[in-house]
């Protein structure tokens, strides 16, 4: 068999946000396909990946890959697979089997052979098979759960095996959260996506539990987002060859000690502040980022120019579309009044709201939301 070579999973529509940090970690990634980018697997890209990889969610190394019609043709491909190089000795496996227009398609069946595959190399390895508890565990970062993804289409096997574990989105600092919390790597890709770079301020008017602002400040102090986590790849026995140690030394090295530029996020809501003080500092960040309670009206960013930056809400979870004009508009005029020569950064969910702004918006790419289609906009807020 070939060597294997690993894949970033991530958003639909971030796929070469994705692809530029895969090269800004010394990464050669292979064209964007959807859903997530390739790239040559090697233990240190490995360990760089998770650690540093914003806007991934997964990061898989693809084992195996060949074509199985029948249940014989299948084993002996399995039986060849070095299930001992992903497992370390008694952590349990959880296979994840989808099929679809393949002669092979019982899953449980599938799965029994995976089993009884990864049981021949690895005797004492426990499988889970049921999605609920194995589920539930692999987003437990300390679990010793290892989990292997099993893909059948068009009679072709692709094998991967999961090397992050709790999916990379759990940066381990957030607890407490305001309602509809944006997933981090979606905040993340937002940051990235409008091109900001830490140099400037940002302001965040509605920031909820704080994910949009903590996570500029996580980027403009070079702190990788995975720093305070595991990975499940670390208990590989091909790890122990000091890889993950070596790329921490060497980002820690590159770790800023304060933000060059202000970052600052407000909402109405008292609640939502305390938790994103909270979340912040879990983070690191909390004395990188001022938290006020404030409406938008009584917005006042720092001297700029900056970004405002903002994923307002837009009727999905919360509340009603149609009472949402008023708030557009309201954000739109504020910006006019006291944010003239700053972008202005938003996502949008309903072109109805986006045009109560009152502002040009130019579309930087589209993804989902908890399977909402979204927009990631921008707009330059005119000088009075």
């Amino acid at each position: 068999m070939s060597e294997p070579t690993a894949f970033a999973v991530t958003h639909p529509g971030l796929e070469t946000i994705l692809a530029a940090e895969l090269s800004a970690i010394g990464a050669v990634p292979q064209a964007p396909t959807p859903g997530g980018v390739e790239f040559p697997f090697t233990p240190e890209l490995l360990a760089r990946a998770n650690l540093c990889l914003r806007t991934a969610g997964r990061i898989l190394v693809r084992v195996a890959e060949f074509h199985a019609r029948t249940f014989a043709e299948l084993e002996r491909h399995l039986l060849r697979i070095s299930w001992d190089r992903w497992l370390p000795a008694g952590a349990p496996a959880h296979v994840r089997v989808t099929t679809k227009k393949s002669k092979l398609y019982h899953e449980r069946a599938l799965v029994e052979r995976f089993a009884m595959a990864i049981t021949a190399r690895c005797p004492k390895t426990s499988i889970l098979a049921a999605r609920g508890e194995a589920e539930a565990e692999s987003h437990d970062p300390d679990s010793t759960l290892q989990r292997f993804v099993v893909r059948v289409f068009r009679d072709q096997v692709t094998v991967s095996v999961d090397t992050s574990g709790a999916l990379l989105h759990r940066r381990g600092y957030r607890v407490d959260q305001a309602k509809a919390p944006l997933r981090e790597t979606l905040a993340a890709g937002l940051v990235l996506g409008s091109g900001w770079s830490g140099a400037t301020p940002l302001v965040d008017p509605m920031c909820g539990s704080g994910t949009i602002p903590i996570e500029a400040a996580l980027l403009a102090r070079r702190i990788p987002p995975g720093w305070r986590r595991t990975f499940a790849f670390e208990r590989w026995p091909e790890m122990r060859d000091g890889s993950m140690a070596r790329v921490r030394a060497e980002l820690e090295e590159r770790i800023l000690p304060r933000a060059p530029a202000p970052i600052v996020g407000t909402d109405r809501d008292d609640g939502a502040i305390a938790a994103a003080v909270v979340n912040a500092e879990r983070a690191g960040v909390a004395g990188d980022i001022e938290f006020r309670r404030a409406p938008i009206s009584a917005l006042a960013p720092p001297p700029g120019p900056g970004v405002l930056m903002v994923n307002p809400p837009y009727g999905g979870r919360i509340g009603d579309a149609g009472n949402l004009r008023d708030l557009y508009a309201q954000l739109g005029n504020v910006a006019r009044r006291v944010a003239g020569g700053w972008d202005l950064v938003m996502i949008g969910a309903d072109r109805a709201l986006e045009r109560q702004v009152g502002l040009a918006w130019r579309e930087l790419l589209r993804t989902e939301n908890g399977g909402i289609p979204i927009r990631f906009l921008a707009a330059s807020v005119p000088t009075p």
